[in-house]
């Protein structure tokens, strides 16, 4: 092939020769031809010295792919080498890319043709940038300026170089430069800015061009956000923008420039200036878009220009009141401007658009609960007054405050009353609803969660808690008037009616009790009386799941209202017969919610009844579930074993429950009875089937009745492990005579069910049931051979990972009691089980995580076992922890590191530290750190910085006594395990980093030795070599700020508690409440 000559780079390349091979890679040619094309251009890119030939290539070739190939070459090389070239090298190559750009942008014709070219080129010059200015090219600013000046073209270039330079210093980088550079850019950009402002002044007032005026504006919108103030309110610099808003080209740009200044927040020195911007504002937005204008029809049927201008106007208004709204509202004459803005921003924030529908939730809710805050800590006027902003008298005053907080609840009152409205009328689906509507109109049960839409109803869910503790008179009053209408029919529609009573389920727990009592009692027989007079299936399905709703989120109301209790759970029960899809499976969930949270009214004999509700319930139990499906009548039994467990009385719970089994234990007498007859009755697919459904429904109320289930549990067991072993060596007979198909058959598939059922109810049940360690004797040894010696006989295909599980839960439980027991479980798990999962990271994941949890389990509560094994066996589950946190799976990850820091923390107090570190203390190291820097690995950050931490505190604690290092191998004594370390340290990150400095490592190394009792700096330094290694840029890094924002959210969560219905009464552990 011809293009093998390329390869060749010791001449100047053939450009020619290049643009024909790129334009196969891009072309339409035979796959081989594409993927030789390829496979030379990724080694022409990975050829240290290809760049040196990048500017050949830009002058001789007329191709626009071959010159961003170019491109890319010398971007690689900017990145990741440019401060090792030689100086002339660096500076031929900066004249270079500065002159094409001069030359490309000066006359109008070339400028708009090579339009993408020039982009990438201002890319690249600000790429140098980030390297050379301010200390190498001092002069970049005002050379910069001066060639603006000479053409527009040029300085329409100009000013979309600063936008980017702009961008890479204060929009996108955290992550790409070190914390020290960023500082430096910043600064060199503040000083410099005068040039700049001046130069954008200059155009904005002398320039007739629209192209340039626009690129003059979109750069000073990314300027505004950090400029020094004095350049926008003490320069005409508002006044001209204030004078573009009208234009409708100019429109859109000046109003998000606009928004930038409204989001600036420097104390109170610029108000007068922010007012004056308002009003000028307001009277000019009155003659583009008249207040009586219907803004969401008028957003519908609007081009797209319209469109952004309504979205850039919400952006203004929230951004404005979020730090201005207290200058409008403190003199009398901004008021009327004041009101007539939230007027317009509660006429957008009905448009039907998801995102202009956000930016108003968000600005809506912190309003609110800032208005809530000031009225909730009434009773503590200095946290108000701060809060607030306001000045506090000395104490005689204090009415005076009090005075000052109602005027502003007046003066709001208008405005909360209609955003009360937008709120119950856009209410969002909440998880608990299952039946929505298709797109072609027809009510089915819902498939897929939204999270979209959740994360929108929590956020609607408070705004509309605060607005009812404001004034729980309007937000009842305009609930019920809209219900009225839903009974009379003039406001009658699926969605009208599910917003309402999403809105009234959600302010649960917000009202006093006797308040909620009354609303609640009107709510329900209005929306029962609407289940009686409407007709048509669908309908009656929307009504019925909001029936369920509303009824699942009163739970305190339904405690303290036996009649209602009772009406609306045999209302669940009707429903229960009702086929409409979704909706069986909600009156099955909200059977179980209810009954969790009123579980003790149902076995007391409540006044008027001859019977406790439990034991009426049992009498009719079969026809009840007659509808129902195996899934359901699950979740059904569940339910009613909460209800047993609330009985006090052990004679009658036992007579309960064996109520309640009596039908599954009839069907599993028979089987049994059946196959002591003939074995091979067990086989058949339909009696496999009612096997498994039994076992699930015994899962089902083990699950709720805990330690209770004893009775039935001990009634099934030995029976049912006879059950799992013969099940078992049918599936190994299958596979052995089927091969590896077998087992994807679905005969073998349901045989497998039955076993991991089995294994899930013994599970569920030692799990739930309290320590009583004869529970444990009990179980434990007849398990041992048909579970922990089947899985050790088995085809690996043929392994439960759930018996993984089962015995991780058992250690958990009975923890050091399981001590003798550990060899056992070792023997028949480990050998095999690493031999599953070692072949490669994708095989068996069930496996992976549930044996790296039972490894987590014995070394917490039985780590003396662990010592006891030999040392080829410590060996392997040392080599399995690694193999554990190489993982990208996440949760394989962590449980590895977890387990990891377990391990080290064990031997270090162990008489085997020594011997332990000796041998393992370089691995662990060296492993950490190379997923430390893999970036498939940044999940967990924060556990390879404790691992590593662990390591370093230790070698300097002076526990290891014995050297760290082989002598045999190490001719140089060092005097101690920590300097040894330090120079093992610097050497493995000097190989793996190559292009950082020496100096660079020794440096950090210090650090992390220095800053190593200090977890946060300890952190920060990790942060920051893995920028400078340049492993991290240019990514989302989030996760190593993953822990910090952990602590936020639990702040977060303390504070809502402190609310009445913030946190919903059904989410609220509640056990006493319900005697």
């Amino acid at each position: 092939m011809a293009a093998e000559r390329l390869r060749d780079l010791s001449q100047p390349i053939d450009v020619s020769l290049l643009d024909a091979t790129v334009a196969a890679f891009y072309g339409t040619g035979s796959k081989e031809e594409r993927a030789h094309a390829d496979q030379i251009l990724r080694d022409l890119q990975n050829n240290p010295d290809m760049w040196l030939q990048v500017v050949h290539i830009l002058q001789q070739t007329k191709s626009l792919n071959t010159k961003f190939f170019a491109l890319q070459v010398l971007e690689g090389v900017i990145k990741y080498r440019w401060n090792a070239l030689p100086v002339e090298q660096r500076d031929g190559m900066k004249n270079y890319i500065s002159e094409v750009i001069v030359q490309l942008s000066s006359d109008e014709v070339s400028f708009r043709a090579e339009r993408l070219y020039v982009n990438k080129l201002n890319i690249i010059l600000v790429q140098i940038l980030k390297h050379d200015w301010p200390a190498r090219w001092q002069s970049f600013i005002p050379d910069l300026v001066a060639a603006a000046k000479t053409s527009e073209t040029i300085c329409e270039n100009c000013m979309a170089i600063l936008k980017l330079l702009s961008e890479e210093v204060f929009d996108f980088s955290r992550g790409e430069m070190t914390q020290q550079k960023i500082k430096e850019l910043k600064q060199s950009l503040n000083s410099e800015f005068q040039l700049i402002h001046e130069l954008c002044l200059y155009v904005l007032s002398a320039s007739q061009r629209t192209e340039l005026i626009r690129a003059t504006l979109s750069t000073l919108h990314a300027f505004l956000s950090w400029i020094p103030l004095g350049y926008i309110f003490e320069s005409a610099l508002l006044e001209t923008l204030l004078k573009f808003f009208p234009a409708p080209s100019y429109r859109n740009l000046t109003l998000q420039c606009l928004t930038e200044v409204a989001a600036l927040n420097f104390g109170d020195y610029y108000n007068a200036q922010y007012v004056k911007m308002y009003n000028i504002f307001m009277v000019q937005l009155q003659t583009i878009l008249p207040p009586t204008t219907n803004i969401p029809e008028a957003y519908a049927h609007g081009t797209s220009e319209e469109q952004a201008f309504i979205q850039n106007l919400a952006l203004f208004f929230t951004s404005f009141y979020k730090f201005h709204i207290r200058v409008l509202e403190t003199a009398q004459e901004n008021i009327a401007a004041l009101l007539m803005g939230l007027e317009y921003l509660i006429n957008i924030s009905f448009v039907d658009d998801t995102e202009v529908f956000k930016v108003c939730l968000d600005y809506w809710n912190s309003l609110v609960l800032e208005l809530f805050d000031a009225h909730h800590n009434m009773d503590n006027p200095t946290v108000t007054a701060n809060m607030m902003g306001l000045q506090v008298p000395l104490l005689p005053g204090i009415d005076g405050l009090a005075s000052q907080l109602v005027q502003r609840r007046q003066l709001y009152a208008g405005t909360m009353s209609k955003l009360r409205m937008l709120m119950i009328c856009r209410m969002a689906k909440p998880e608990e609803v299952l039946i929505v509507e298709d797109e072609n109109g027809n009510i089915v049960r819902e498939t897929m969660k939204d999270n979209d839409v959740l994360v929108q109803y929590k956020i609607m869910r408070e705004t509309l808690i605060y607005l009812s503790h404001l004034d729980h008179e309007d937000t009842e009053k305009q609930m019920l008037k809209k219900l009225s209408k839903q009974l009379s029919g003039e406001d009658w529609t699926w969605n009208n009616l599910n917003t309402l009573c999403w809105a009234i389920g959600s302010i649960s727990g917000s009202m006093m009790e006797e308040q909620e009592n009354r609303f609640l009692v009107m709510v329900i027989r209005d929306l029962l009386n609407l289940c009686e007079i409407t007709k048509g299936k669908d309908n009656k399905a929307v009504i019925a799941s909001n029936i369920m709703y509303v009824v699942g989120q009163y739970p305190r109301f339904l405690r303290a209202h036996w009649k209602f209790l009772k009406t609306v759970v045999n209302k669940l029960f009707e429903f229960m017969h009702e086929t409409h899809p979704g909706v069986q499976d909600m009156a099955c969930d909200t059977f179980l919610k209810i009954v969790q949270k009123c579980k003790r009214k149902f076995v007391i004999v409540q006044v008027g009844e001859n019977e406790p509700f439990v034991s009426e319930l049992l009498s009719v139990l079969a026809t009840t579930v007659a509808d129902l499906e195996p899934h359901q009548i699950h979740t059904f039994y569940e339910s009613v074993g909460h209800m047993i467990q609330a009985e006090p009385d052990p004679h009658k719970r036992d007579e309960y429950l064996q109520r309640l089994m009596v039908l599954p234990n009839q069907k599993w007498g028979e089987i049994i009875g059946q196959a002591r007859q003939s074995v091979d009755f067990l086989k058949d697919q339909d009696v496999i089937r009612t096997v498994l459904n039994i076992l699930q429904t015994n899962t089902s109320v083990a699950s709720s009745l805990g330690t209770y289930f004893l009775s039935q549990i001990t009634l099934i067991f030995l029976d049912m492990l006879n059950v799992y072993r013969m099940y078992s060596e049918l599936i190994s007979n299958s596979i052995a005579e089927g091969g590896p198909f077998a087992s994807k058959t679905s005969y073998v598939k349901l045989l497998r069910s039955v076993k991991r059922e089995t294994l899930k109810l013994i599970e569920t049940f030692l799990d739930k049931a309290e320590d009583q360690p004869q529970i444990g004797k009990q179980f434990v040894p007849p398990m041992m051979d048909p579970v922990l010696g089947d899985y050790a006989r088995n085809l690996p295909d043929a392994r439960e990972s759930e018996v993984l599980s089962l015995f991780a839960t058992i250690i958990n439980k009975y923890k050091a009691a399981m001590i003798d027991d550990v060899p056992r479980i070792f023997e028949a798990v480990f050998q095999c089980t690493l031999e599953m999962i070692t072949k490669n990271f994708e095989d068996y994941p069930e496996h992976r995580l549930k044996f790296f949890s039972l490894l987590r389990a014995i070394a917490t509560h039985c780590f003396p076992a662990l010592i006891r094994l030999s040392s080829q066996q410590l060996k392997l589950v040392m080599d399995s922890i690694i193999w554990a946190f190489r993982h990208t799976e996440r949760n394989i990850a962590e449980t590895g590191l977890n387990l990891l820091l377990e391990m080290l923390k064990n031997f270090q107090a162990s008489e085997f530290c020594n011997q332990f570190y000796q041998t393992y203390f370089l691995t662990i190291e060296q492993e950490i750190f190379a997923v430390l820097t893999d970036t498939f690995h940044k999940p967990g950050f924060k556990l390879h910085v404790l691992v590593l931490q662990n390591l370093f505190c230790l070698v300097e604690s002076g526990l290891l006594t014995e050297p760290l290092w082989d002598a045999a191998t190490v001719p140089y004594p060092y005097p101690n395990n920590g300097m040894f370390v330090r120079e093992y340290t610097i050497k493995l990150l000097s190989t793996s980093f190559p292009n950082m400095t020496a100096a660079e490592v020794a440096q950090f190394v210090n650090g992390l030795f220095e800053s190593r009792n200090d977890l946060s700096t300890f952190k920060n330094h990790m942060r920051d070599f893995l920028v400078q290694s340049k492993e991290f840029s240019a990514q989302d890094n989030k996760d190593l700020y993953a822990e910090e924002a952990a602590v936020q959210r639990e702040r977060e969560r303390q504070r809502m508690l402190s609310i009445p219905g913030l946190i919903a009464p059904n989410e609220i552990q509640d056990e006493m409440l319900d005697s």
